[in-house]
């Protein structure tokens, strides 16, 4: 089942189904206003989207054509927005590019760091940038949506509380980055709003691209009109979504419409490119002493989406500009 949001003038927005085409989408009108209060009540109201997903799917009812001008952040608030860094290539690369080793438990502790959750970006929103030398980065990235997740909940039960996958851009300010790290309290001016792609899916729209608490498919980064990169998401993905959940409710709980992302994908292969400029730039400078690519400017843009096995796009696309506000 694909979900999405679309704009009806309030913030929160009015929750859709979606055919399996990701062609026309019908209003959950009578079942549920907006995603929040899906989840919320998602034992109950699963059952009434799937039933009206199946009828847009069957053609009983018909649908309105998708315009994804018209459609928000699936959440476009959430109450929690927790991201991870669960891929060990990505880690040892952007922290070399800054000058800082990897933590000595980066491959038995998963790093994770609570983002801004106030305002999430639709994936065609621009990305506003103030200043250039801020440095601004792209970061494409896989996120799940949980339910009522219990403290202590483990990574054998965690399966049962992951609701919906969508995915991201996590916008970062690498040049902000070093210094507010080095203050010992983590990230904030680096990391302004993320923005989502239209849709979001429960995991059985994957098929067994849904394995172990990864998806394993790649994740296709489009920069300025060409390709940069198409890492698969899921043989190194260190850490799984599951024990993600694992680590993040070890002493607290977590609320239905929390947002905990994936990290930045990517691969050791270098023929696959990557999914942020960070790796790139560090990429350069290993092989050539220096960096080369510049961090983003006003005017470009980013494109982020992933396919399924018929080529058919899972969760439509991020496609965003960067704009002097």
């Amino acid at each position: 089942m694909k979900l999405g949001t679309i704009k009806n003038g309030t913030r929160d927005g009015q929750l859709v189904v979606v055919d399996s085409l990701s062609n026309t989408y019908a209003a959950a009108t009578g079942i549920a206003k907006t995603l929040q209060e899906a989840v919320d009540n998602w034992d109950e109201l699963v059952g009434p989207l799937q039933e009206l997903a199946n009828k847009l799917k069957g053609g009983s009812i018909s649908g309105q054509s998708i315009n994804y001008e018209d459609f928000m952040a699936p959440l476009p608030r959430a109450y929690e927005w927790v991201d991870g860094s669960a891929y060990i290539n990505h880690v040892i690369l952007v922290r070399k590019a800054r000058g800082a080793e990897p933590p000595a438990t980066l491959r038995t502790d998963p790093l994770v760091y609570q983002g801004g959750s106030g305002i999430l970006l639709s994936g065609t929103d621009d990305i506003p940038l103030a200043d250039e030398s801020w440095g601004c980065d792209f970061e494409s990235e896989i996120a799940v949506v949980l339910g009522d997740t219990p403290q202590g909940t483990t990574k054998e039960d965690a399966n049962q509380f992951i609701k919906l996958l969508m995915i991201c851009n996590d916008v970062s300010l690498r040049n902000l980055i070093p210094n507010e790290l080095q203050k010992g309290f983590g990230f904030f001016n680096s990391k302004p709003a993320s923005a989502f792609a239209p849709l979001a899916v429960t995991p059985d729209e994957l098929g067994d691209a849904w394995q172990g608490g990864r998806v394993h498919l790649p994740l296709h980064t489009t920069y300025n009109g060409k390709k940069f990169g198409d890492p698969n998401a899921g043989p190194e993905m260190h850490f799984s979504f599951y024990e993600l959940v694992e680590h993040i409710s070890k002493t607290r709980g977590f609320t239905a419409g929390t947002i905990l992302g994936s990290g930045t994908v990517s691969n050791e292969d270098r023929s696959k490119g990557s999914s942020c400029l960070a790796e790139q730039r560090m990429i350069e400078k290993i092989e050539t002493g220096e960096f080369q690519t510049p961090f983003m400017k006003a005017g470009e843009t980013v494109e982020i989406e992933m396919f399924d096995k018929d080529n058919k796009s899972i969760f439509g696309q991020i496609s965003q500009k960067v704009v002097s506000p």
